[in-house]
């Protein structure tokens, strides 16, 4: 389980920084970033872990608790499918943690990044830390916040393009997605840079051609 030590033993405001949705052939990345101003309340520090062993449930209910924790300042970013194409998916995600850190209140003293690469924070000094939802708290709560937030875009968008089973797999490439490019072509919310859509809009034309 993550714990509060990194934070505790540099002093300051600490922030932990988080992404999710690298990998989903559509939507957006999300990131987010959280300070413990006054610590983290030891109930909820019991249940705040990384992001992908939690369940759905879990994590909405950690959602809906941290506004309420004292002295907790949180920023939410996001780059959108064309920042995407445009940057790159790895830059695309610094953009948006760089968006999420840019929204708090002030810069923080520290920011602790899950991953091994650093993001440029505007002269905010950076540690990152593999395997950082598991380990500090602020990144875990930072992740939670992230999947949460882009998993609520996902379901939203699923209503205005049905058929693609966002609501469920939050714009991965499942196989029942993966068809539904096949069989209804691309939205302008998906990833067309990313090669899995590339194939699945080449497999469109290989169907379409009586040879």
């Amino acid at each position: 389980m993550p714990d509060f030590s990194l934070e505790t033993e540099h002093g300051g405001r600490v922030a932990g920084v988080d992404e999710a949705g690298c990998g989903p052939l559509a939507g957006p990345v999300v990131a987010a970033a959280v300070v413990f101003g006054s610590g983290v309340p030891a109930d909820l520090a019991l249940v705040i872990d990384d992001s992908k062993v939690l369940k759905a449930a879990r994590r909405e209910d950690i959602v809906r608790r941290l506004p309420s924790v004292p002295g907790i300042e949180i920023g939410i970013g996001a780059a959108s499918v064309a920042e995407i194409l445009t940057l790159n998916i790895l830059r695309a995600a610094q953009l948006a943690m760089r968006r999420a850190v840019g929204r708090l209140p002030a810069p923080p003293a520290l920011a602790l990044v899950d991953g091994n690469r650093v993001p440029d924070f505007g002269g905010v000094p950076v540690r990152t830390l593999v395997g950082g939802d598991a380990i500090s708290l602020s990144i875990a709560a930072a992740s939670i916040l992230a999947k949460v937030t882009r998993d609520r875009i996902m379901k939203r968008l699923d209503q205005r393009w049905p058929g693609y089973g966002w609501a469920g797999n939050a714009g991965y490439g499942t196989a029942a997605h993966r068809t539904a490019i096949t069989v209804q072509g691309c939205t302008p919310h998906h990833r067309r840079g990313f090669g899995t859509v590339r194939k699945q809009l080449a497999l469109i034309l290989t169907q379409g051609d009586p040879a």
